[in-house]
């Protein structure tokens, strides 16, 4: 057990209805009850809340109630207190000097999930999902942050990774054995676990696609030439006014972003300027920056106006942005301004033209005409992008990394049966193999990994 004691706000900064302040480590219960006018803590049962005053010496900071956590039954298995009060900032502050008078110190970022992760309670993957939840702003990121802090992704591999373990097990005592030249571990099944092992490893790796659309949003680049609607799109998909809308060309001249929810998914969604050949300095920066956004999108919304006659320039500007991974839709704007035989002429230009696979729509921002058609675009390639229903999905980049490393280790291990390379290299590959596993849920890892993962977390938490 921590032998220091540790105290942090637990809410937000600022004004409330209450504040609460959380205290975990051997001497809680004696440091609180210093500063509490109420029941004896010590003395108490756990699980417990109690009315009182918090007091200073010979004033009276604030009238709060207590509750009593007593270990091992505790978020950091730890004997804990929470301290709930008017929710002043002022209150809060005084009550965390009194504290920290009393015996207690002020906890680091991510400190108390450091405790639970230290104590066992929950493993690092874990950790990382409650900064993961904490940080949710739409429904799908909530759900997988929740999955993973239920322990989805040590789950997938546990039993994987156990087996893998018990021929580890075989390899180290043919070691032993290795002047009678026997062998405990049949390759053959070994190599067979192996093949398994990499399709859930690969599973898991392909579900980070959608996983890093789920916690961060889709970037959705909103392009094409001047005047073709790209403001008016913006406005008419935010239902406000959040881009200058005007009939003079190179009206946007740096990229605007905003974000859309749609079917509980967060779009990032960036208005450019408008692409074409300028002399003027600042829209040329603007244009720049516009083919600089498309880069970084995983989809283009390209917009061309229902009425433009000659298309050459719009083909040549998204054959030059088109990508293997980028997912395109073309918009014929304005159609309230032409007759439908134009816009499906002008579909038929485009598949002649463009090689490459795209969606094709009809919108009018202005008339608000087959909105939806683009916002169920954009949901359904989200929705692609995932995996199995129910499934667990990588939002981390570390687990990210850790999953593709252990892809290569096991791989490896699979080339070194293959090969029929020696008992001791195989069971170094072996180990190897294991410890990248490892390193996901945390059996595996050093200091500087875990003041990196906890540093980035909120004072309190």
């Amino acid at each position: 057990m921590n032998q220091d004691t540790i105290c942090a706000l637990a809410t937000a900064n600022g004004m409330g209805a209450i504040g609460i302040i959380r205290i975990s480590g051997e001497k809680s219960f004696e440091i609180v009850n210093k500063v509490f006018e109420g029941k004896n803590l010590e003395k108490v049962a756990s699980h417990t809340v109690h009315y009182g005053f918090v007091k200073d010496e010979t004033e009276t900071i604030d009238e709060v109630m207590v509750s009593v956590f007593h270990a091992p039954k505790t978020f950091t298995t730890e004997h804990s207190v929470e301290i709930s009060f008017h929710g002043s900032p002022h209150i809060g502050a005084k009550i965390l000097e009194v504290l920290i008078k009393n015996g207690a110190r002020m906890a680091k970022a991510g400190e108390f999930t450091m405790r639970a992760f230290m104590n066992g309670r929950i493993d690092l993957s874990q950790a990382e999902s409650i900064a993961d939840l904490i940080a949710s702003e739409n429904e799908a990121s909530r759900k997988v942050a929740l999955n993973q802090l239920k322990g989805g992704i040590t789950q997938e591999i546990s039993v994987l990774r156990n087996d893998l373990l018990n021929f580890t097990s075989l390899i180290e005592l043919e070691l032993d054995f290795a002047e009678e030249d026997v062998e405990f571990a049949d390759r053959t099944a070994l190599v067979g676990l192996i093949k398994k092992i990499q399709m859930k490893l690969k599973s898991l790796i392909d579900s980070f696609q959608y996983g890093n659309a789920i916690k961060n949003g889709t970037a959705v680049a909103i392009i094409g030439k001047p005047n073709a609607g790209k403001s008016t799109l913006l406005n008419a998909l935010l239902k406000e006014e959040r881009a200058i809308v005007s009939n003079i060309a190179g009206t946007t001249r740096d990229t605007i972003e905003e974000i859309l929810h749609i079917k509980g998914h967060a779009f990032r969604l960036i208005d450019t300027a408008g692409l074409r050949e300028t002399e003027d300095e600042i829209e040329a920066i603007g244009v720049k920056k516009a083919k600089e956004k498309v880069e970084q999108a995983e989809v283009l919304v390209y917009l061309v106006d229902a009425a433009t006659i000659d298309f050459s320039e719009d083909f040549d500007m998204l054959k030059s942005l088109i990508r293997k991974d980028l997912e395109v839709i073309v918009c014929a704007t304005k159609i309230d301004e032409v007759s439908p035989s134009v816009y499906e002429s002008m579909e038929s230009a485009f598949r002649n033209e463009i090689d490459f696979p795209f969606n094709f729509i009809t919108i009018s921002a202005v008339e608000n005409q087959n909105i939806q058609d683009l916002k169920n675009d954009l949901s359904s390639y989200v929705e692609s992008l995932k995996a199995q229903e129910g499934g667990v999905v990588i939002t981390n980049q570390r687990h990210y990394a850790a999953l593709q490393n252990s892809l290569e280790s096991v791989t490896r291990v699979e080339e070194a049966v293959s090969h029929q390379i020696t008992t001791e290299l195989l069971a170094y590959e072996l180990r190897n193999a294991l410890e990248q596993l490892g390193e996901i849920s945390g059996e595996f890892t050093n200091d500087e990994v875990l003041g990196n993962i906890f540093s980035k977390f909120c004072i309190g938490k």
